[in-house]
C-alpha cells in the first residue's frame, strides 16, 4: 500500500458511511478523480492487506470492517442512518468508529428471539449479553466471511 491506496481506502470508507452502503468503484473513482481501473487495483491491494474484503473474483466490496456490503442479521441505526454489520462485534464497532450512540438489532442465533441493544456513550444498555466467537481470532482471516 502507498499513500494513494490509503487515500482511496479513506474515501471508500467515507462514502460507505455517507451512502449507507458500499460504494461502487465508479463512485469512488469519480469522487477521487481517478480511473475506475486505478480504484480496482488499489482495492485489490487493500484486500490483500486485509484493509477491506472484496467479493471473490470481483472488484466489489463485501466488507469494510465494521461495515457489511451485504444484508446480515446485524442492523445498526446511528447518526440518522443505518448499516449492516458483519457480526455482533462489528455492530458495536460501527457506533465506536463513528463516535455516536446507536441501536443494534439482531436475533438470538439459538432461539431466534429478537434482540435490540441501545449503545450510549460506548456502552450497551444490556450488560448481560454475551458475544461468542466460533472461530479463534488467530484464524479469522482463514475465511473472514464465515468468521
Amino acid at each position: 500500500m502507498d499513500a494513494r491506496d490509503l487515500e482511496l481506502r479513506n474515501l471508500t470508507y467515507r462514502l460507505f458511511v455517507e451512502l449507507g452502503r458500499a460504494p461502487s468503484s465508479d463512485e469512488v473513482a469519480e469522487a477521487a478523480g481517478f480511473a475506475r481501473e486505478e480504484v480496482a487495483a488499489a482495492w485489490l491491494r487493500l484486500h490483500e492487506a486485509h484493509a477491506l474484503v472484496l467479493e471473490p473474483n470481483a472488484t466489489q466490496i463485501r466488507m469494510a470492517h465494521p461495515f457489511s456490503a451485504v444484508p446480515t442479521p446485524y442492523r445498526v441505526e446511528a447518526a440518522g442512518r443505518s448499516w449492516y454489520a458483519n457480526c455482533a462485534w462489528d455492530a458495536f464497532g460501527i457506533c465506536a468508529a463513528l463516535y455516536v450512540d446507536g441501536r443494534v438489532e439482531t436475533a438470538c442465533p439459538d432461539c431466534g428471539e429478537p434482540i435490540a441493544v441501545e449503545v450510549r456513550g460506548g456502552r450497551s444498555d444490556d450488560e448481560s449479553l454475551l458475544f461468542h466467537c466460533l472461530v479463534p481470532a488467530a484464524h479469522w482471516w482463514d475465511d473472514v466471511v464465515f468468521t
